[in-house]
């Protein structure tokens, strides 16, 4: 009986014993499961977060590429036609601003990288171009270039544009450098070859490049490098003859003044004048009011000109001493006009010289504000330059 109660407890430990194991090992598994579970949620949601964020950065990504790819391709562009004018100088980031400012170009930076794969610098060149918003990257860049220029080129012709106010010799230094022909070719042509139907040339002054001076008309040209330098200085010639009207030489004749002397003043005025056709007129009136009334107490005969001491220096930049030198052209010293044309005016210049505006003006001067300024009274004139306003032009 004792044997049977005791192998009945010892039944009943064991049991216990090992419900204790089973209950125990359970919670270590339930423990364990939870755990990994929290861990595979965890990586879960890492994989998530990674795949979200990839997602946003491609998405957003692909945003900036639909931008620059409907820039440089000009994909919804509103219609937009601009002249750009593209100067001496200009950088490539001053040209995409100018192009950003018309609204050709949405972001300055990419036309910039962009332009060094497209050879911006092969091809843009100083210039006044018509471009619109249709046009790319690629297409923009091309057309701020002269083809027509460049085809003209191969056949030998070549633009040449000859400011108002050159003289002969800046102008001979002008097609040489253009390649027109050669300095030694275009001095003789210019001073030896007899040039018929303009008998405004001075023939006293044949042989001296100095006939030519005034008459050469500044224009742009196209010249043929296959040509002579005759031919070369014959075209200007005829421009210059074709641009006098007739209404203009019967005034001329009308005039106390000759054609050769009209455009000796007219290369005076050109040099003196900084601004505009009133400003030439009103310049045009003090040299016509000194010459026509030469005994007058305002001006005399003198009509003491910086720009005729310029013409005998060869430069810019007149000296008090320079006034006296001894020369025909110089007017602080010879009354009258000089011996002819100081340079080669423009047509608003001659226009100016036959028909000047009516004035009592016998003085101007250069103020600093970049305008010339008119008097008649000496004293007036005088008040001036002694002034602030006053910008002096010789020391």
């Amino acid at each position: 009986m004792a044997n049977r109660d005791e192998r009945n407890e010892y039944a009943t430990a064991k049991w216990d014993a090992e419900e204790v194991r089973r209950q125990a090992a359970s919670e270590q598994h339930r423990r364990s499961s939870g755990g990994g579970n929290r861990r595979r949620q965890a990586k879960r949601n890492r994989t998530i977060a990674y795949f979200a964020c990839v997602l946003l950065v491609s998405c957003l990504l692909a945003g900036i590429g639909w931008l620059l790819v409907n820039d440089v391709c000009s994909l919804n562009k509103a219609p937009v036609e601009v002249e750009i004018t593209v100067e001496e100088g200009d950088s490539r980031g001053d040209v995409a601003k100018k192009l950003h400012d018309a609204g050709l170009v949405n972001s300055r930076l990419v036309f910039n990288i962009a332009g060094t794969f497209l050879h911006y610098d092969r091809y843009v060149e100083p210039g006044t171009y018509k471009l619109n918003s249709d046009m790319d990257f690629r297409a923009l860049i091309t057309n701020m270039h002269d083809w027509e220029a460049d085809a003209k080129a191969a056949q030998g012709l070549v633009k040449v544009t000859i400011p108002e106010g050159y003289t002969v010799r800046e102008i001979i230094d002008l097609l040489a450098e253009n390649g027109v022909a050669t300095k030694e070719d275009l001095e003789d042509a210019c001073a030896n070859f007899a040039y018929e139907d303009y008998d405004f040339l001075d023939d006293d002054k044949i042989g001296t490049i100095d006939r030519m001076e005034g008459f050469l008309f500044p224009s742009t040209y196209e010249f043929d490098k296959n040509r002579s330098a005759v031919y070369a200085v014959e075209t200007m010639l005829v421009y210059f003859k074709n641009s006098i009207s007739q209404q203009m030489l019967a005034d001329i004749k009308a005039s106390p003044y000759t054609l050769q002397e009209i455009v000796t003043m007219a290369s005076l005025i050109e040099k003196e004048s900084i601004g505009d056709d009133t400003e030439r007129k009103n310049i045009s009136s003090v040299i016509h009011n000194r010459l026509e009334n030469p005994d007058s107490n305002k001006g005399g005969r003198a009509l003491q000109l910086c720009s005729t001491i310029n013409y005998i220096m060869k430069h810019d930049g007149v000296k008090t001493f320079d006034t006296e030198i001894d020369s025909p052209y110089n007017t602080y010293i010879n009354p009258g006009l000089t011996p002819g044309p100081i340079c080669n005016p423009g047509l608003s210049a001659i226009q100016a010289a036959i028909y000047p505006a009516d004035t009592d003006y016998y003085f101007f001067a250069l103020g600093t504000d970049g305008k010339s300024h008119f008097f008649t009274d000496y004293n007036d004139h005088l008040k001036f330059i002694n002034s602030d306003e006053y910008q002096p032009i010789y020391s």
